[in-house]
């Protein structure tokens, strides 16, 4: 019987041919998709036969129906060939298809989820806003009640897949807050599909890092939702929206551990090739410790993303060990492409070797899902709340 940290038959099943088709399709093209930009229609329809856009969708509405352990180790393979790619399926899966799974009645599961777990359509999740980051309860957009729905104004800003998705989940305020302490309430979640009025892409984001996932600011301008698009109660869709967040925090930091993996294995195979002063700079002390501790630190977090994860599939709460598993592996992971960077010395520092691209592509898992700062306000909560 293998060890809960081990991979299953189960996963080994899944991800072996994940891996070959990675390896073999993906990883090649990498570096010239982070160089132009291009968002991968084409390795999107060819990974939707690995149910990787549906991987936690119950197979009633077309899903895999796989645990949420398998589908992280999902995650960190395909971060280890192509980090942006991985954005794209842990957004997918954690956001927008994620939302509709835990809020959606019937009807709106049977609409949407079909579509989005074949990969037809992939799925955007609009909170963020220009004056709204990780203050997300001051969001600005509205949706007025009018009749048969509601009309949405406002600015959606660093949507992922804001310009190519074909489902979107918006937060927007339908109730005035009671009071400045519970500015949470009021807010309110809307599926629909994409509209042809209503919503304007407006400036696509040039990035650091991650530059083969679409991210794009989204203008809504009266755009209309029928009353069946709300999603979930009323005024009340903060709540859901802190739950999809913590499941996110898993996919982020399985999403940091491939990158840090990445990094450290082709430090590892330079370390060994590289000679100064007639050996291997894998005999210095100096390369090799930091070997050692790029290591160790991955699989630490790995250990903490696979925890949350299993407690997430036992319907247990998980939402400390999620914030700890993020906010460790993405400091880890952006710690392992410095290094790895470090050890190349000159040639890290070039694009013609990918650990600079690693460590762009790592830095935006400090930040997405809950920066570490506020991870550390969540994770201090929650231990003062069981003192």
């Amino acid at each position: 019987m293998a060890l809960w940290f081990e991979e299953s038959r189960e996963e080994r099943a899944v991800l072996g041919p994940l891996r070959e088709f990675l390896k073999a399709e993906v990883a090649p093209g990498a570096a010239e998709r982070d160089r132009t930009g291009a968002f991968p229609w084409d390795l999107v329809r060819k990974m939707a036969q690995f149910g990787v856009f549906g991987a936690t969708v119950p197979e009633a509405y077309g899903g895999a129906g796989l645990p949420m352990r398998l589908f992280a180790r999902m995650v960190e393979e395909v971060a280890y060939y192509d980090g942006a790619l991985a954005l794209t399926v842990a957004s997918h899966n954690s956001l927008a298809t994620g939302h509709i799974l835990l809020a959606g009645n019937e009807k709106q599961k049977a609409e949407f989820l079909p579509k989005l777990a074949s990969g037809e359509a992939l799925g955007a999740w609009g909170l963020t806003e220009p004056g709204a980051g990780s203050d997300a309860a001051a969001l600005k957009t509205r949706a007025e009640a009018v009749p048969g729905g509601f009309l949405l104004n406002g600015t959606k800003q660093f949507i992922t897949q804001g310009s190519v998705a074909g489902v979107y989940v918006i937060m927007a305020r339908t109730d005035p807050a009671p009071s400045p302490e519970k500015r949470h309430l009021g807010i309110s979640a809307f599926a629909f599909f994409r509209p042809e009025k209503g919503l304007r892409v407006g400036r696509k984001e040039e990035k650091l890092g991650l530059n083969a996932s679409d991210t794009a600011q989204l203008l809504l301008e009266d755009l209309f939702v029928p009353e069946e698009g709300l999603l979930g109660e009323r005024g009340k869709g903060f709540y859901d929206v802190l739950r999809v967040l913590d499941g996110g925090r898993i996919g982020i930091a399985a999403m940091a551990v491939g990158l840090g993996r990445a990094a450290l294995d082709f430090a590892l195979r330079h370390a060994k090739e590289r000679e100064a002063f007639g050996r291997s700079i894998a005999e210095f002390q100096g390369v090799s410790f930091k070997l050692a501790e790029m290591a160790t630190e991955l699989e630490a977090a790995r250990l903490l993303y696979l925890k949350a994860a299993e407690l997430k599939d036992a319907g247990r709460p998980f939402a400390l060990e999620a914030a700890q598993a993020k906010l460790f592996a993405s400091e880890v992971a952006v710690r392992a492409c410095d290094e790895a960077i470090q050890i190349l010395g000159g040639y890290g520092y070039v694009k013609d070797y990918p650990v600079e691209r690693y460590w762009r592509d790592a830095r935006l898992t400090r930040i997405g899902e809950g920066t570490s700062e506020i991870l550390k306000v969540v994770i201090a909560r929650r231990l003062l709340e069981g003192v």
